[in-house]
């Protein structure tokens, strides 16, 4: 299936198309119904405050169809994506006949990223994208303000990781260099080229961490802010309902929980470009050698 094509995201995305299709239908169904449990949330306490069970029945009904849709999505998850991890490493395996054995074992690691990212990352992605709008909806509706404030802690979110972008790949092709050594490193067949190789790894990850830290942190303190404003602004600014209020305050909370996604995402992403680089670039030299 992946015979003389470009190992990428977007040739596993077209070699498999009904079946990511179907999973990813799924995902934006529960992530939809999860988005909504804050609303319905707040309906319930609303009604049961006015002696009405009626809207916590509806709640009741949206958890179990949640919990219903989870599951299935699971359930075919797991062989759609280990189904394209077998014609991925097969691919892999064929192209790479010629290349140290060494770094095609670890090229062979490096694919699996990208299943991963499109098994676990991306239905984060349409998760946090979805959350983000359906946040961003309902906290207009309450005030602008509100909304505008999510939009700017957003934008403000993306603009830090613009910051690291350069460093993060930087240190992923190093972490991938290395990891290519491994194999050679251990046929030494001596602890002390091991714990050399295994040194090096530890500096690298330690590195890849700090920075991680760092952006997240920076991140952390502007989205919080969101949170803290809201809170602010829904209690003196407007006149709500104790259900309102949990409702603003949950989908701020959504906002920064779909917010945190996106230099998550980026960052894979700029782990998968330079493994895209590394094993169709190797495979080219592999396959003219």
């Amino acid at each position: 299936m992946l015979a003389d094509r470009a190992l990428t995201l977007s040739t596993l995305v077209r070699t498999f198309p009904i079946r990511m299709g179907l999973t990813w239908t799924m995902t934006l169904g529960e992530t939809a119904l999860m988005a909504l449990i804050p609303l319905f949330i707040g309906f319930a306490i609303d009604g049961l405050l006015e002696n009405s069970l009626r809207e916590l029945w509806e709640l009741a009904a949206l958890l179990a169809l949640l919990v219903a849709v989870a599951v299935i999505r699971r359930v075919y998850d797991t062989r759609v994506y280990s189904a394209i991890r077998v014609e991925l490493g097969r691919a892999q395996a064929a192209r790479g006949a010629r290349q140290p054995i060494s770094t095609l074992n670890a090229q062979i690691g490096m694919g699996r990223e990208l299943v991963e990212f499109l098994e676990e990352t991306l239905p984060m992605v349409l998760t946090g994208l979805t959350q983000l709008t359906i946040a961003l909806v309902i906290l207009y509706t309450f005030s602008p303000v509100l909304a505008a404030s999510a939009g700017l802690a957003a934008m403000s979110a993306v603009l830090t990781y613009a910051l690291f972008h350069r460093q993060f790949y930087r240190l992923n092709s190093d972490l991938n260099v290395q990891m290519e050594k491994q194999i050679n490193a251990l046929e030494q067949r001596g602890l002390r080229h091991a714990t050399a190789h295994f040194l090096k790894l530890r500096r690298t990850e330690v590195r890849i961490s700090d920075s991680e830290a760092a952006l997240y942190g920076l991140i952390f303190v502007v989205l919080l802010g969101l949170v803290l404003f809201n809170i602010w602004h829904a209690t003196t600014a407007l006149a709500a309902t104790t259900g309102a209020i949990f409702a603003i305050v949950s989908y701020s909370w959504d906002f920064v929980d779909g917010t945190i996604t996106l230099p998550a995402t980026l960052q894979n992403w700029t782990r998968l470009t330079e493994i895209m680089r590394r094993i169709n670039a190797t495979e080219a030299v592999g396959a003219m050698s």
